[in-house]
């Protein structure tokens, strides 16, 4: 990674001279000495560079390199638009300080927000330095943020029109097996039976309001030494307007618990003392939602679903050599295991139309 006001000639690096004219005329102030970065691990999607002037320190985010599928996922205007909308609200989101439009400054639009301090947990290891009595606490915390942002109204934080609840579900299920169309390496026995499955079955009724895409712990920033303190919510990258139980649905398919296959991603990284099961978690969202919520089963398998052909898109991407950083080299045989996760979840729903 260039750390010098040189331009950038590898794919994972950028051009800080051009960077660095931009920033300066657009940041507060100015930059108030020589402009450095590298790049930020579990930015898998879209690449996340920490850069900073000597005082403070900034997250930039742009899309992917390379030839890219287009979709909401990778807008940049999108994801800096709803966290100016959501900021001073009751969800901690990090502040944008400058989003550019101009693909000459960097190869690609993009934004700029502060960088929150703080820990987050991805791995096993990480939340096995927890204590029993703070993977509860910080259970009870996430589930209250979900519950929060659901509440937000979008037109009183000015995202009235950033998405559409009626028909949500439908377009999301399109979308994701046009997706797999687009970006495949491989055929994957079963995949088209699923998606037909998941159509069949499809929940009718939900609860609308701001959908993050994304809910799981691993995109909650922590309090360094409170890790029961959610300091901010972060990656929006697939935030809409839709069904809100989309997101319980991919809070539950991450939430690893004992003697369950467990998410390839996260790889039991809540199935430890302390932590509840699936059950308990959803009846928290609940009882603090004040619903009963009905046909989870779908929204869990349809997680799956969604998330194996993001990884599939991110393996394709690596294959043609236009991802940066680590973390990549392990998501391809991840696909797989999804699907078949994904199709015993099914297999089990006591919907008979998913199950068949």
């Amino acid at each position: 990674m260039t750390t010098t006001s040189s331009p950038a000639t590898g794919v994972a690096e950028l051009d800080l001279a051009s960077l660095d004219r931009y920033l300066g005329a657009h940041v507060e102030g100015g930059l108030r000495g020589p402009l450095t970065a590298r790049l930020v691990a579990g930015g898998r999607s879209n690449p996340t560079y920490e850069v900073g002037d000597g005082e403070r320190r900034w997250i930039l985010r742009r899309p992917p390199y390379g030839e890219v599928v287009a979709t909401a996922a990778h807008d940049m205007g999108r994801e800096a638009r709803v966290l100016r909308a959501l900021a001073g609200s009751s969800v901690p989101v990090p502040r944008v300080v400058a989003r550019c439009e101009d693909p000459g400054v960097i190869g690609a639009d993009f934004y700029v927000m502060d960088k929150v301090e703080g820990r987050t947990l991805r791995t096993p290891a990480d939340t096995a330095t927890l204590t029993p009595a703070q993977r509860a606490g910080l259970t009870d915390a996430l589930v209250a943020l979900l519950v929060e942002l659901h509440a937000v109204d979008p037109a009183a934080v000015g995202l009235a029109d950033f998405g559409r609840p009626d028909g949500y579900l439908a377009r999301q299920l399109t979308r994701w097996q046009r997706q797999w169309e687009k970006v495949r390496t491989r055929d994957l026995p079963g995949f088209a039976e699923l998606a037909a499955r998941l159509e069949a079955s499809m929940p009718t009724v939900g609860r609308p309001g701001i959908v993050h895409g994304d809910y799981k712990i691993d995109n909650l920033m922590l309090d360094v030494d409170d890790p029961t303190r959610i300091v901010a919510l972060l990656d929006w990258e697939m935030a809409t307007v839709g069904d809100t139980l989309a997101d319980v649905g991919m809070l539950l398919s991450f939430w690893d618990e004992a003697g369950a296959v467990p998410n390839p991603i996260t790889a039991g990284a809540t199935a430890l003392p302390g932590f509840p099961d699936r059950a308990t978690v959803l009846g928290m969202y609940a009882e603090r939602c004040g619903i009963e919520v009905a046909d989870i089963e779908w929204y869990v398998v349809f997680s799956d679903f969604k998330l194996l052909v993001i990884l599939e898109q991110i393996h394709a991407r690596h294959l043609q050599g236009t991802t940066v950083g680590s973390g990549v080299d392990d998501l391809g045989p991840m696909v797989p295991l999804l699907l078949e996760r994904a199709r015993a979840g099914a297999a089990a729903a006591s919907d008979p139309r998913l199950r068949a």
